[in-house]
């Protein structure tokens, strides 16, 4: 691992103490339960912006005179911007302070959406689904380096396993809601109600939101300081790998979720109202892994959590391979495998995020930005790339998910063999 550049971590500030007179006035601190639900309502922006208009993609392409390709590239181009801007999510953040930027973010993020709302062409579409890609990741990134600015170790796994589960809710609902009101109204409609949740959200962070990093904390907003911790956190093997992790897990969920649109209706004769067939055992095994996540942490260790992940995921992914192989697609066993895939993703995810995190503990915004950018990145390429070469087979779907699934079980490993030429040779390192 190269040399940290960054000075020795300072303890955070007692989440109870009060704010530095330099600091605005702030209501008093969130409990642990309603700061999860306060940071996994700003989470939920991501999959209610991608879950929520995918039943109403047929809807779209009638009304802009759009092809499918061009509907699909509105996905594309939203990922591909949220990829690019949760670079910087996290710097700004260290720089002025991570409140500041969560509401700002909050404020594009619903003109974007007012935007996609009165769009008249597929391009305009484009366009501002862009600027809610551009602003959508602020609330996910600077959220877990609150978490890590307050909490140590398995207090911090346990609070981020309590945002997943309550974030989890989003993937399962979303598309349900998006197919009864594109049924029901039109696909605008799904963007004006995504405006009221934005702004109904914007309102708690303001009234309640603490702010986690004080002015004495922070870091330096310039050219030179970036490049270095950026440099710092993107050369270092240990944190690629760890991230490689995450990211390549969720890809193997993404494929899935992001090939829905032909797939289901295709391969299952699924309509746009019955999009619950994906999305509740994929958020069930969410939301039944991170329970489990969050009572095991700290009674066994990270590797070995993540190690029970692994079984999981590998498993689901082969019986999904095995069954598509010999048997035609049909409910609910082409879906079933989900539900314990993303359990094992959701055992694994806690673990290896704040193992990658605790790299950097002094630019912990930097080094969230950079782990999320590794996860939508890959995203972006599964959406504009991978699911529209095999939406048209289950069977693809499956392998590829399992692909992913190796992929990421061999990251893991490597990363254990790396720390362990380091202890075997020791040097220098951060």
């Amino acid at each position: 691992m190269f040399p940290n550049p960054n000075p020795p971590p300072t303890l955070p500030p007692d989440p109870v103490q009060p704010v530095p007179p330099s600091e605005p006035r702030q209501r008093a601190p969130l409990a642990p339960a309603a700061l999860a639900a306060v940071l996994a309502g700003l989470s939920m922006l991501g999959p209610f912006s991608i879950d929520a208009y995918l039943p109403a993609f047929p809807a779209i392409q009638s009304s802009l005179k759009a092809t499918p390709l061009q509907v699909q590239q509105s996905l594309s181009a939203y990922m591909a911007a949220f990829a690019l801007m949760v670079l910087w999510h996290g710097a700004l953040s260290d720089a002025f302070g991570r409140r500041n930027v969560i509401l700002v973010g909050l404020v594009a993020f619903a003109l974007g959406t007012i935007g996609c709302a009165a769009a008249h062409s597929v391009e305009y579409l484009w366009f501002f689904r862009i600027v809610q890609g551009l602003s959508a990741g602020a609330g996910v990134v600077v959220g877990r380096a609150i978490i890590r600015d307050l909490y140590a170790d398995a207090a911090a796994a346990r609070l981020l396993s309590l945002v997943t589960m309550i974030f989890s809710i989003a993937p399962a609902v979303a598309p349900i809601l998006g197919g009864l009101i594109v049924t029901a109204f039109d696909w605008r409609t799904i963007f004006l109600a995504l405006l009221i949740y934005t702004v109904l959200l914007f309102i708690v962070c303001y009234r309640r939101l603490p702010e986690t990093l004080p002015p004495a904390q922070r870091q330096p907003f310039n050219p030179r300081f970036l490049l270095h911790s950026y440099a710092s956190v993107l050369g270092s093997p240990p944190f690629l790998l760890k991230s490689g992790v995450v990211a390549f897990n969720f890809a193997g969920l993404f494929i899935c979720i992001t090939s829905a649109p032909e797939a289901l209706p295709s391969q299952l004769g699924l309509g746009p109202h019955q999009f619950g067939w994906l999305f509740i055992p994929a958020v069930s095994g969410i939301f039944l892994g991170a329970l489990a996540a969050n009572r095991i942490v700290g009674r066994i260790s990270f590797a070995r959590q993540i190690g029970l992940g692994f079984a999981c995921l590998i498993a689901a992914a082969s019986v999904n391979v095995a069954y598509h192989l010999w048997l035609p697609p049909a409910l609910p066993w082409s879906m079933l495998p989900l539900f314990v895939y993303t359990f094992g993703m959701s055992v694994v995810a806690p673990a290896a995020t704040l193992l990658a995190l605790d790299l950097f503990p002094h630019i912990r915004g930097t080094a969230a930005s950079c782990q999320s950018f590794a996860s939508t990145l890959l995203g972006a390429v599964v959406a504009g790339v991978v699911a529209p070469l095999v939406s048209h087979s289950l069977l693809l779907i499956a392998i590829g998910q399992l692909l992913f699934a190796v992929t990421s079980l061999a990251l893991w490993l490597t990363a254990r063999l790396y720390r362990r030429m380091l202890s075997a040779h020791p040097v220098q390192h951060s």
